[in-house]
């Protein structure tokens, strides 16, 4: 049995690291702002050169040491005026131009920091007098390979020891286990865990939002930079919250008969809360619509989460330290497992399930905006993949509390002496018993809490990876709007508006090339009705022309995918303006083709 358990460890401890490795090279996150629109709009030719570029994003935004890169024609830096906001609007940005520009076409690089601290990139194209060749823009790195890899791998083991953190000690509050010291050590473990990774993410902050290596983080000036942001303060304001629960839980060891419990649960809770809120106030919830009520929900979802996947892993800690059903008698078995502690637990997991269901669904209609975002946005299917894991967890969940129930109900009753008799004499025996099922056992219960503990990291990894991901409510804006999302790389969205000239028979086709670059493009289409809702046509067609270069028209043979239509890989050869023509059958005998330039970029 103690080999059985070493070997478990082990293989756990191998896949955590494996998965924190995948996790941490894996393709940088996608922006949670997006570029609404800019002024100049890209591509455009003008007749004068503009005094200032203006982007306005979908949130505030932050601006860097050097936000902001103009070049010329021949790939020369322009020299600007220094970036700021446009007065009394922090979500969107300018920068000043030379006075005089000369005629070709300019490009704008740009780099800023979204509102819930993840850093936003892109480039747009402006004319002046006529369109030039441009000569070919070196690709310049966005994100720092090991920068990023490191930031991941800190986020999530913050995520995990936080979990761990505050889920123990919500285990040992409520479910009040008899050998509490046995939990002591992987408390301090998280915790210590989660200052370093907290340290680390201070540390790789400014690297982080610039693009830039390792090596820059122990700069003054860095870290002076990022003291002075949202998120350089929220944490450490982290650090400082453990440094003050570090402190308490000493002078509680320390003077254990001296302090109330009360006074004890107290200042958790509150230290608890303030924790969470460091998180909550630096995601998604601190930028969109509703935001205090949107800090409230996130932070309860973090607490609940810690309590009920933490508490699972204190649970099944306690669980492993009880002896092998060998070896302890069938009447004594409930009394080894504390049988009142997991009858506790499963009314604090029940709590923390029904808190993340409340929650859940009002972040989740705050992030998708639409039911069309739930399957059409990389946020919308991540959080389909989180709720299959949480219903695998509480279908794992509810057969931990039907061993739970049982070995509660197998409880013996103790005896003081012997039973006397009535005078009559002996009573008549009892009527034969059938034979009672199989007991259940810790073991078996320590099994069901190991699998509920792994679908739990699953679960977590998921959410993580949610808040590195642009909501589908910030993807529509941007789409309804004719601006690609910010990030990388950027697809392009094209709204074209048909009608067919019947009762009923308009609307707009969205068309998606993704990534809207020469090469292998995906080709998704949605057709919206005369009520801004989906429409179900009989058939659409797309097909691209390049009249320049006297190049198609190229067919996408985009297919019906029920309820939207699309093709996986579509090519497209060169760059340019292109000719999309839509195509879009109503009935048998009413159909209509519209056309809109779409501009292909290398």
């Amino acid at each position: 049995m103690r080999d059985r358990h070493g070997w478990a460890r082990r293989l756990t401890v191998l896949c955590a690291g494996l998965l924190l490795a995948l996790l941490g090279t894996a393709a940088p996150a996608s922006a949670h702002a997006a570029l609404r629109g800019t002024d100049p709009a890209d591509g455009t030719v003008l007749r004068s050169a503009p005094r200032q570029v203006t982007l306005t994003f979908t949130e505030s935004v932050g601006l860097l040491t050097d936000s902001f890169r103009v070049y010329d024609p021949r790939n020369h830096r322009v020299r600007t005026g220094e970036a700021d906001h446009v007065p009394g609007r922090s979500d969107t940005a300018r920068v000043t131009l030379p006075a005089r520009l000369g005629t070709g076409t300019y490009t704008l690089a740009w780099r800023v920091v979204s509102a819930d601290s993840h850093p936003v990139s892109g480039a747009l194209t402006f004319s002046v007098g006529r369109r030039t060749a441009t000569a070919a823009l070196a690709p310049e790195r966005t994100e720092d390979p090991a920068t990023t890899t490191l930031y991941n791998i800190a986020r999530y083991v913050a995520y995990l020891a936080a979990a761990l953190l505050l889920g123990t000690a919500a285990f040992v509050a409520y479910c009040r286990p008899r050998e509490r010291d046995r939990l002591r050590r992987p408390a301090l473990a998280a915790g210590w865990a989660l200052a370093t990774a907290t340290a680390a993410l201070f540390l790789l902050r400014a690297p982080y939002e610039e693009g830039t290596g390792p090596a820059s983080a122990l700069g003054l000036s860095a870290l002076a930079r990022t003291a002075a942001t949202r998120p350089g303060e929220l944490l450490l304001a982290r650090l400082l919250l453990l440094a003050v629960a570090g402190a308490c839980a000493l002078s509680a060891r320390r003077w254990r008969t001296a302090v109330p419990r009360r006074a004890v649960l107290t200042a958790a809770a509150v230290l608890a809360v303030a924790l969470s809120l460091t998180w909550a106030a630096a995601e998604h919830a601190s930028a969109g619509l509703q935001v205090p009520v949107a800090i409230a929900s996130a932070t309860l979802h973090l607490l609940a989460m810690a309590a009920w996947l933490g508490g699972l892993t204190a649970l099944l800690l306690t669980l492993r330290r009880t002896a092998p059903e060998a070896a302890v008698p069938p009447a004594a078995a409930p009394t080894h497992v504390a049988t009142h502690v997991v009858t506790r637990f499963s009314r604090l997991a029940s709590a923390s399930v029904t808190v993340l269901v409340v929650t859940g669904v009002y972040q989740s209609w705050r992030g998708l905006g639409s039911w069309q975002a739930l399957t059409g946005t990389p946020y919308g299917r991540l959080l389909l993949a989180k709720l299959a894991a949480v219903t695998l967890l509480l279908a794992v969940a509810s057969r931990s509390r039907r061993w739970t129930s049982r070995l509660a109900e197998q409880a013996p009753v103790p005896l003081a002496g012997r039973v006397p008799q009535p005078a009559g004499g002996p009573p008549p025996p009892p009527e034969p018993e059938p034979p009672a099922a199989p007991r259940p056992s810790p073991d078996r219960l320590r099994r069901s809490v190991l699998a509920e503990v792994a679908v739990g990291v699953v679960v977590l990894v998921l959410t993580t990876l949610l808040t590195s991901t642009l909501p589908g409510r910030a993807a529509a804006e941007a789409a309804g709007s004719g601006t690609a999302v910010a990030g990388i790389p950027a697809a392009s969205v094209t709204t074209v508006p048909f009608d067919v000239g019947t009762a009923g028979g308009h609307g707009k086709v969205q068309v998606t090339l993704d990534p809207g670059r020469v090469g292998a493009n995906s080709v998704q289409a949605v057709v919206y009705g005369p009520d801004g809702g989906l429409s179900a046509v009989p058939e659409v067609r797309i097909t691209l022309t390049l009249a320049d270069r006297r190049i198609g028209p190229l067919d996408t043979r985009v297919t019906d995918r029920g309820g939207y239509w699309a093709a996986d890989s579509f090519d497209i050869p060169l760059p340019g303006t292109w000719t999309m023509k839509v195509t879009v059958r109503v009935s048998e005998v009413d159909q209509v083709t519209v056309s809109k330039t779409v501009r292909v970029v290398r």
